[in-house]
């Protein structure tokens, strides 16, 4: 809809509102008044999802050792930077080395109920643009020679749905292969002995969610269901795809990494720079160490 049938659409629902038998039917009132919020959010320009809650995704790229450190700094950016904004954060599921760093991990990043109207947007609104590639470039720590290293990490930021959400988007029970394991994460004893992680498969998108941060199997499998709800959201989304012509979008890893959004760089000089936006600075620690991440946030917002 455009912006002046997006204001009649408005106007109409709220003539409704003014009537008597309004609040007879309260469910149906409940939803009128849910949509007209959703009307007004289109209007501003906020997503559907965007005053919810987020999933945060990190997967290392090719390079071992140097490309999963770089995960573990960016998560350790990025939980400075909840913490600057007074959200909280759960791991959900993590694929760690040996020496701290991640392969994968996935976080849920929440804000406070009392904070949630306060302003327009909540995780997912503001940190949705940091979804893309990542490059680190430094002496790496890993190297004898003390030779420079490029790494690559890609941030997936996705919106958790929440069960009253549950039904935007539909999955057919024949797209899906569910496939079991034994939890690697907190839970308990009996994580090791039974198979309690649990990861979901799109076949039409090949897209996946796992989870297996809960002590039983039912408990992970509602965790990856909606964490894979929201990745073909975004998927639906950025590809602006229509759910109702049963179109799909699939995603090819070449597609996925060839996204580069921002570099560090921490050798030969010091710079933190935006493809996208330009924005740009040299104090790294600044961003690595204390999560000042408003400068780029802000910046492509703008554009």
């Amino acid at each position: 809809m455009d912006k002046q049938e997006i204001e009649q659409k408005i106007k109409e629902l709220e003539e409704e509102m003014v009537q008597p038998d309004f609040w007879s039917d309260k469910e149906k009132a409940q939803a009128t008044i849910k949509e007209i919020q959703k009307l007004k959010d289109e209007l501003e320009g906020v997503g559907q999802y965007d005053k919810g809650d987020a999933l945060m995704t990190i997967f290392s790229g090719a390079g071992g050792d140097d490309s999963e450190d770089f995960s573990a700094m960016l998560l350790r950016m990025y939980f400075k930077y909840f913490e600057n904004k007074g959200w909280g954060y759960e791991i959900l599921h993590e694929n760690q080395n040996p020496n701290g760093g991640y392969r994968n991990i996935t976080v849920e990043i929440t804000h406070p109920s009392h904070k949630a109207s306060a302003g327009k947007e909540g995780p997912y609104g503001v940190l949705k643009s940091e979804s893309g590639v990542h490059r680190l470039v430094r002496i790496s720590p890993f190297n004898a020679n003390a030779k420079r290293h490029t790494s690559f990490s890609m941030v997936e930021i996705i919106p958790k749905f929440e069960k009253q959400n549950e039904n935007d988007i539909d999955i057919k029970d024949d797209d899906l292969r569910v496939e079991l394991s034994r939890s690697s994460g907190p839970g308990g004893q009996n994580v090791n002995k039974r198979e309690t992680a649990v990861r979901i498969v799109h076949i039409p998108t090949n897209l996946s969610a796992q989870a297996d941060g809960e002590r039983s199997q039912a408990q992970n499998k509602e965790k990856a269901m909606a964490i894979l709800k929201g990745k073909i959201y975004k998927a639906l989304e950025e590809k602006r795809i229509s759910k109702e012509e049963e179109m799909y979008i699939s995603k090819t890893t070449e597609i996925e990494w060839g996204n580069q959004i921002r570099s560090y760089v921490l050798h030969p000089y010091k710079m933190v720079k935006d493809h996208r936006t330009g924005a740009e600075t040299s104090d790294v620690e600044s961003v690595l160490s204390d999560g000042n991440l408003d400068i780029f946030i802000e910046a492509e917002k703008s554009l």
